[in-house]
């Protein structure tokens, strides 16, 4: 499908929606990409956004709907939220978040700009660049909170678990300094952590051109079950 420049009819309406019966190849490699994504949940007029380890699953025992995984405290306010609105809305892309450098830059510490990076480093984060793919992705779903001790949350959690277990080291080590864990420990290992459950409705992409794409899920039959879209 030709892609739709951002304009206000393109943007706002849904002249070009399109129905699939699963997640575009796109989303799915940008889902493969990244490591997180953001959640926004609304109450009150009051929307919050949390920033969020997730898994992927196109299908699973429970579900033959494509669904995303999260865990988070069952005090959070987003676990309060979801209690009262189900309607989220996710983020994930896997572009290169690095800010470049401006005239008016202002030195506040953090990683170093380009004119202090080594050349070693500059060609890492061009191949980087050059690997991913160019846009990202708006998912709107439902979500539901998985009753604590259930089969289904054992098994979600599991996934979600083994999903983000990453090797320590990792195929080249240019330091021995332990890696932190993004958060894994606390919020997908931890024993009293809320599994919560997204079912995906719809998903608009865009790039950095402003070309839109949007699909509107509805899906059939029964998938083979993949963790992240692998099979």
């Amino acid at each position: 499908m030709e892609q739709i420049s951002l304009n206000h009819e393109a943007s706002a309406g849904q002249t070009h929606q399109q129905t699939v019966s699963e997640l575009p190849q796109e989303v799915v490699q940008c889902l493969e990409n990244a490591r997180f994504l953001h959640l926004a949940t609304c109450v009150d007029n009051q929307p919050h956004v949390s920033l969020m380890n997730y898994t992927y699953l196109p299908s699973s025992p429970y579900s033959p709907v494509p669904v995303i995984v999260m865990t988070t405290n069952p005090s959070s306010k987003k676990t309060n939220n979801l209690l009262i609105n189900p309607n989220v809305s996710l983020l994930v892309h896997d572009w290169v978040s690095h800010r470049p450098p401006t005239q008016g830059r202002r030195a506040s510490g953090g990683s170093p700009g380009p004119e202090h990076r080594s050349s070693l480093a500059s060609m890492l984060i061009n191949l980087n660049t050059s690997a991913i793919s160019s846009i990202s992705a708006t998912i709107n779903g439902t979500a539901k909170l998985i009753t604590p001790g259930s089969e289904e949350e054992r098994y979600y959690r599991d996934q979600h678990l083994e999903n983000n277990t990453f090797d320590s080291e990792g195929p080249i080590s240019f330091n021995r300094q332990p890696q932190e864990d993004g958060g894994r420990e606390c919020f997908v290992a931890g024993e009293e952590v809320q599994v919560i459950l997204v079912h995906v409705k719809d998903i608009r992409t865009s790039d950095w051109k402003g070309g839109v794409r949007d699909w509107v899920l509805t899906p059939e039959g029964n998938g083979a079950i993949a963790v992240n879209g692998v099979r």
